[in-house]
């Protein structure tokens, strides 16, 4: 009897842990990485050249992490996965986006924008200004997306080789497609202490940008942020616009 009680404890106290795991917000982002990777597998291999969890290195040093990357003739797909629930809101052009749960709001770093510091960063590694990128940002089936103004393609998972099938333009040949694949699946950073290290300089580029725009001074291009009206009322926006289209919450 002794033996049966201790063994209930033991599948309690392992229930709890499993519980708390799958409730940690590493394991629901591995889980989201995952469930993308089974559907970007199911891709024709012959068109498609995918990548996962690429990391490379940029002149400056800098690393840039990309969760997927699709190589094709139709162009390169970068994809960024964000594993919320809850309503996510924002739109194209605004630094944060807001997550509600309920009654509960936070507020997360527009991934739109995120991605496009991927693009920028994968233009410099390759060093070729004729390749076609392609954002695409993929939420899991726990969000409810109410965004607007929306250009580049932000979507739930089950429709992302829907999203990526539709682009059926020739922009690459087969040849580009090899050697691009080639370079960036043997170009890809593996050290444990660089990935850190990475982690450490987003979040400090993070608090930086948040520093300038505070002070009035535009991140991206050092212009003067101005205060301005658009159609989800005021915003700061960069006096070098078009040029430059940073704009932040007021």
């Amino acid at each position: 009897m002794k033996g049966i009680t201790i063994m209930v404890y033991i599948l309690l106290a392992v229930l709890i842990v499993l519980t708390l795991l799958l409730k940690s917000p590493k394991v629901i982002g591995m889980m989201g990485e995952a469930s993308v990777k089974q559907k970007l597998a199911k891709l024709d291999p012959k068109i498609y050249k995918v990548l996962h969890d690429v990391m490379i290195k940029q002149p400056d040093g800098k690393t840039s992490q990309i969760d997927h990357l699709v190589i094709s003739p139709y162009g390169v797909f970068v994809i960024e996965t964000k594993n919320y629930k809850g309503w996510i809101i924002g739109s194209e052009h605004s630094q944060y986006w807001t997550q509600v749960i309920y009654k509960r709001k936070e507020k997360l770093y527009n991934p739109i924008r995120q991605n496009y510091g991927h693009i920028k960063a994968l233009e410099g590694y390759l060093e070729d200004s004729s390749v076609t990128f392609i954002s695409i940002i993929v939420f899991g089936t726990r969000a409810e997306l109410k965004l607007e103004n929306m250009n580049t393609d932000v979507i739930r998972s089950p429709q992302l080789l829907s999203t990526i099938r539709k682009y059926q333009t020739i922009r690459l040949t087969d040849e580009k497609v090899a050697d691009m694949h080639q370079k960036l699946a043997t170009g890809v950073v593996h050290s444990h202490k660089e990935r850190k290290q990475h982690v450490r300089d987003i979040k400090e580029k993070l608090a930086q940008d948040r520093k300038m725009a505070d002070s009035g001074m535009c991140p991206r291009c050092k212009g003067q942020l101005v205060l301005r009206k658009g159609k989800n009322g005021m915003f700061k926006g960069c006096s070098n616009y078009p040029k430059c289209r940073y704009t932040s919450s007021t």
